[in-house]
Parts: C-alpha cells; structure tokens; sequence
C-alpha cells in the first residue's frame, strides 16, 4: 500500500539522505488519549492503564502515515504549514494497522480479584488503532516497530528503508523552498526510482494536488 509521511524540511532531508525515519514514542505523539481510549472512570482502572501505556513505550514504538497527501490540514500541522514535505512510501498491507475513529471510549474489563485485564492482548490492539473521530482527517495507518536498544541514538530510535519501508515519491510542500532539482539528484542513484513533485492548490476544490508547471 502506497502511504505517505509527513515531516519538516530539515528532518525530510535527513531521512532522504540518512534513508531512515525516526520512530515515534507513544509517550511524543500528540493525542495525550493515545492508549488511554478507554472508559477511566475507577482511578484503578486509570493506574493499570497508564502502567500499560508506560511498559508498552519502552518495548515498542511507531510510525505514522496517512493514506493520501491530498487533504490541506495534513500539510499544516504535520509538514511546516505547508514548507516541508511528504515522503510515499510502499509498506504491505500486514505491516500497517488502520485506525479506527470513534465518539466512544473503549469499555475495559477486568478480573476483580487480581485488577489484571482480561483479554489484554485483544485490548491492546484496540487501543493502539483508536483515536477520537475528530482525527478522521488524517486517514492514519500505523506501522508498529520493537525498539531495538542497540540503535539506540541519545534516547532516539530509526527504522530503516527496506524491502517493508521503500520510498517511492517525495511531495515538496507549496512553501517548500527547496529546489527540486536538487532533491532529484539526492535521490537519482535509488535502486527504485523516487518520483519527486511539487505540490499545488487545486482550482475547484479544498484540495492539495501535484503542481504539474513542476515537473520539467
């Protein structure tokens, strides 16, 4: 499936040049209901919650795409209000989980003597694909990776291109301004070719398209 990440300029070309992306902590990302999407009203099921999200964040991380680039908030709050970019990448489909939108917490069921979650793995799943269905815009898939304590970079970790994260387009924001013949010869001996566009405002529609005056 073809899914794009959204990033800054400065990041953007460390990825290109570096061909990685950071893996994002659950404890960074900037839904603070993320893994808490759940009925909380008892303060202990709020404990046994928050003590799962904080194991989880030390073993596991993730990488967030949407599944088009089209829609104009996506560029202003993830692509430096529309002067960074967009990076397309190929990942198959068993390795990105959908997440689901939704108006209502997730109801938690525990055992009454031990407080322990019953069904933990099914709930966990759960969680880690549900947002508040005012995030729909962004048409998430997730990739989730084991944080391995070898690539461990001053508390930072990376995923690498591969055969199950390979680029394919770069999309230069509408504020872009970096050349984009130069980000063509930064990338002009891939294996795979790596389409590089211009983004552009559509005439009839709220919508980000491919700026085609910039593909000479």
């Amino acid at each position: 499936m073809r899914v794009y990440h959204f990033t800054n300029t400065n990041y953007g070309i460390s990825n290109l040049s570096l061909k990685r992306l950071k893996i994002s902590r659950f404890n960074q990302l900037n839904d603070p209901f993320e893994l808490l999407a759940a009925d909380l009203l008892d303060p202990k099921d709020r404990k046994v919650l928050s003590e799962f999200k904080n194991n989880l964040n030390l073993t596991k991380g993730v990488i967030c795409f949407s599944s088009s680039w089209g829609n104009p908030l996506l560029w202003g709050h993830y692509a430096e209000k529309h002067s960074g970019m967009a990076l397309g990448f190929d990942v198959p489909d068993e390795f990105l989980f959908e997440v689901h939108y939704t108006t209502q917490r997730l109801k938690v069921k525990f055992d009454q003597k031990t407080r322990k979650i019953v069904d933990g793995e099914r709930l966990m799943e759960n969680l880690l694909r549900t947002k508040f269905i005012d995030w729909k815009y962004e048409e998430e898939r997730r990739m989730f990776v084991d944080l391995d304590p070898t690539s461990n970079e001053g508390g930072s970790y990376f995923a690498e291109f591969s055969k199950e994260l390979v680029l394919r387009e770069v999309i230069l924001g509408l504020k872009c301004d970096l050349p984009i013949y130069r980000v063509r010869q930064l990338l002009e001996d891939e294996t795979i070719p790596v389409r590089v566009k211009k983004a552009g405002m559509a005439l009839r529609s709220f919508k980000i398209i491919e700026d085609r005056s910039a593909r000479v």
